[in-house]
């Protein structure tokens, strides 16, 4: 029984996988940052975009 509970307090597996959710937490945190500072930009794009569509689309209409 005692050698069990040594192995037990020996194993390091489950250490793996809390450095990985840390890890994989820390990675989609920055997703999160890197998505939030991008938006306004791609937000500004999109509109730029649809009024250039636009502008096209009445001057080729009939």
């Amino acid at each position: 029984m005692l050698n069990m509970i040594q192995n037990f307090k020996n194993d390091e597996s489950g250490a793996v996988t809390v450095d990985w959710v840390v890890l994989t937490a820390a990675v989609v945190g920055l997703g999160l940052i890197v998505v939030n500072a991008v938006r306004p930009g791609i937000t500004n794009a999109g509109a730029v975009l649809a009024t250039d569509l636009t502008t096209a689309a009445q001057r080729t209409a009939p």
